[in-house]
């Protein structure tokens, strides 16, 4: 009897030392309280939602049936669930290529001491970041228009001949990846920008010492010392391109041609109002964000030896 006294007494004790912690230090709780409350409420609670309806058949409003894995089983046998997961791939291929290389090409450029007028080519640089997607893919629509587009003009003014780019599933999905790396591109080059302006200038002084070439100079000391920043950028990127929209939208091609895997999520959450089977590839999306991640972060640090 008195060790159960004893015991109960400690965890009363344990109980009265946290709420009066949580006193004690009120005022930083209630500062980052707002932030829990936005993530709880908009974040994890419709996350959870997303599991749960992904097991029933409901149209957002009424008739919720649980129905099990039935929406899975149509979903793996669904060929526009297979079209649309392939295309991004493709695109998750082509995005982090072509991104991380061609945003350290121009950052190299602008850090460059022989550029002119280095404010105006930032300036410039960062601009597509700044407009609108929806706008942008409008613009892209006209540019790669089949019969009056200036992509086809410069096409047929070289020798070559006409594409129907957004009428054809062949070519469908090079506008939609061009506009995607061309709207993103500016934020990556500023921040691989940001990463060789706090290199050393010391360690190129000393390469050139050497004799160490401009390409050698650029293969064993920028890239090494920008791993983490390419790093991050390729996880950045992963992200974002499994969550496009706005461009395979604006730009949407014959059936499921160039259709993303988070259109085909909108399309039969908010059009078909099939919300359990949306929920459904919402969650197969997440599993495969958090499977790709997990898979670059283990080779990123098998790479440094963790």
């Amino acid at each position: 009897m008195g060790r159960r006294k004893t015991a109960v007494f400690s965890s009363g004790e344990r109980k009265s030392g946290l709420l009066a912690t949580i006193w004690k230090y009120r005022a930083p709780y209630l500062f980052i309280a707002p932030f829990f409350i936005l993530f709880l409420v908009f974040q994890l609670i419709p996350v959870i939602w997303t599991f749960v309806i992904s097991f029933a058949n409901w149209n957002g409003l009424r008739n919720f049936r649980w129905v099990g894995f039935h929406q899975y089983k149509v979903m793996f046998q669904d060929y526009m669930f297979r079209e649309a997961f392939l295309n991004n791939v493709w695109y998750w291929i082509v995005a982090v290529i072509g991104v991380v290389v061609l945003a350290l090409m121009i950052a190299v450029c602008l850090n460059s001491p022989r550029l002119r007028a280095k404010k105006v080519f930032q300036t410039v640089t960062f601009l597509p970041y700044v407009c609108a997607s929806v706008a942008m893919g409008l613009i892209f629509m006209m540019l790669f228009d089949e019969n009056a587009g200036l992509i086809n003009e410069i096409i047929v003014s070289l020798g070559g001949k006409r594409r129907a780019w957004l009428g054809s599933s062949q070519y469908a999905k090079i506008p939609v990846i061009i506009l995607f790396i061309w709207r993103i591109i500016p934020w990556f080059t500023i921040i691989i920008y940001s990463g060789l302006l706090n290199i050393s200038k010391e360690y190129y002084e000393a390469a050139t010492v050497d004799g160490a070439g401009v390409l050698q100079q650029f293969w064993y000391i920028t890239i090494p010392l920008l791993k983490n920043i390419l790093f991050f950028c390729a996880l950045t990127v992963t992200i974002d391109i499994w969550k496009m929209f706005n461009e395979s939208y604006t730009l949407s091609g014959p059936g499921t041609s160039n259709t993303s895997l988070f259109q085909l999520v909108y399309e039969n959450g908010f059009k078909s109002f099939n919300l359990g089977y949306a929920s459904a590839l919402s969650v197969v999306l997440i599993l495969v964000l958090l499977v790709i991640s997990m898979i670059q972060y283990r080779l990123r640090r098998s790479e440094e030896g963790v």
